[in-house]
Parts: C-alpha cells; structure tokens; sequence
C-alpha cells in the first residue's frame, strides 16, 4: 500500500473509532456477562429449565446460583444444572452459599456442579467489630484452603454493612488486610460499595487484582435499592473502563427489584451494557 493511501485509511479509521466508542468497547473486551439468579429467584423456584432458557435468549453467558428453599440448584441436581446451562450456551460459573456446618456438602455440590467458584453471601456473625473481622478473615482463608484442596475457590460477596468503621478502621479493609489473595477471592458488589459512601475505583486502586468476580448493580440512592442500569447512581462506564485494575474475570448482573418484571429488567441492562 502507498504511503499516502495508508495514512488516508489510518485517518478514516481512526475518525470511526471516535464515533463509534460501542464499537470499540466491543471490540478491545468481548465480555461475557452473567448473572446472579437471586436476580429470577421466584422464576427459577418455579420452572429453573425454562427460566434458563429465558436467560439466554437475551444473550447472558454466564450464571450464578444462589440458595434456595430448593438447594443449591433450584431443585436440580448439580451435574443437572451444569449440563441445563452448557446445552444453553452457558457456564455455570460460581454459587452464593452460607459457610455452616453444611459446607463441606457444600463444597462437594460445588465440585459436581464443575463450578469454579463459592462465595459466601454474607458475614458469617453479625459482629460489627475490629476483632470479629479478624476472626472471620481467619475463617475465610481455613474455608479457602478447604476449597483449594477440591480445585475449587472460595470468596465473599459484600454489603454495605461492611463498610462501616470500628476503632478508625474501615472493616471491610480489615478483612482485605487479614484474608490470604491466593485463597480467598472477593466479590465486589459494587451497588452496595457506593451506598456505603464508598467508591469502587477506590477500591481496586487500593487492592488491584483482588476482584475476580463483581456484583453489577445499579441503586436507586433515594430507596437504597437496586434499579436498572442508567437509573441509578452507579457510574457503570467508569467501572468497565477500570476493570483491569480491579482484575475482574466474571460480571454478574444482579437486580433485586424491578420497574416491571425481572426479564424485562434484565433486557434493559443487557441494552445498556451493549450500548455503552
């Protein structure tokens, strides 16, 4: 090619990727996005092979299950539930379990289900104490040998309680601080970070490469609830634009609440998020 004809073609497209940043998003990430499956919970509990099927017709990737009054898997076996989401096209990816005296079933679930991460939905205690975080960190990194051992991965999943201080110290750094990286692996929620008055970049400067795995959620700050994304007060574009640093590997989308119905919802954000 001509000098000149290669820098006419650089130019134009060069132009086009200022005018179409979708584009190049797309391009530079081709992210698969998942979700939480709270996100369904009554659908799931009611038909979880036809909510599946739902879920991936509007292009989600990746799934995350959570507890139920039906188990793990919404009454599903885990082999079962595996082989519904890779006949979907989709991959089981993580599960929200409890860490109880049931967590070595737990684990043995999780292994079945060809999952590669455990996440523990919520503080263990209720102790919003320096000390009970360091106890608790202490737990998390004998849960996360326990699962390295079985090939699997344990982490936490945050709320906004966590962010609040004890003897000057922010308790959720307490328990970044006291938890080994190599065996527990932290699920930002990034929705419940910025209700807390707290910033997510913050946090993946502070801690970079710790967040393998994000809760996206957009919130509502007048009601302190999730909404859908736009309509919130979360910068989602920031947040795509520094997933690097925080070392995400899986974004789940999770809605709690909805302005119609969860699969409209859930549409929306995938709009949103294809649209950025």
């Amino acid at each position: 090619m001509k000098r000149r004809n290669f820098l006419v073609r650089s130019s134009l497209f060069s132009a086009g990727t200022m005018l179409l940043p979708s584009f190049s998003f797309a391009f530079e990430t081709n992210q698969r996005f998942g979700v939480q499956l709270y996100s369904f919970r009554d659908e799931m509990a009611k038909d979880p092979l036809g909510t599946l099927e739902q879920i991936a017709a509007i292009g989600i990737k990746e799934i995350e299950s959570a507890k139920s009054s039906k188990g793990h898997y919404y009454g599903l076996t885990p082999k079962s539930m595996k082989q519904a989401c890779e006949d979907l096209g989709m991959t089981l990816v993580s599960g929200h379990v409890r860490l109880d005296k049931d967590f070595e079933r737990t684990m043995e679930e999780a292994v079945a289900s060809g999952q590669d991460y455990l996440i523990c939905s919520s503080m263990p205690s209720d102790g919003q104490t320096l000390d009970n975080y360091k106890k608790v960190a202490e737990e998390f990194n004998k849960a996360g040998e326990a699962c390295q051992k079985l090939g699997i991965k344990f982490g936490y999943h945050n709320h906004e309680y966590e962010f609040e201080s004890d003897q000057g110290q922010v308790l959720y750094d307490v328990l970044m601080d006291h938890t080994e990286p190599e065996l527990v692996y932290m699920e930002l929620d990034l929705g419940w970070v910025i209700v807390a008055g707290k910033d997510p970049l913050d946090y993946f400067k502070k801690y970079p490469g710790r967040f393998p795995l994000w809760h996206l959620k957009d919130m509502d700050m007048k009601h302190k609830e999730s909404t859908e994304f736009g309509k919130g007060g979360l910068d989602i574009k920031a947040m795509m634009n520094n997933r690097v640093t925080s070392g995400v590997k899986h974004i789940l989308i999770e809605q709690e609440e909805y302005a119609s119905t969860p699969l409209e919802s859930m549409q929306h954000n995938m709009d949103f998020l294809n649209n950025l």
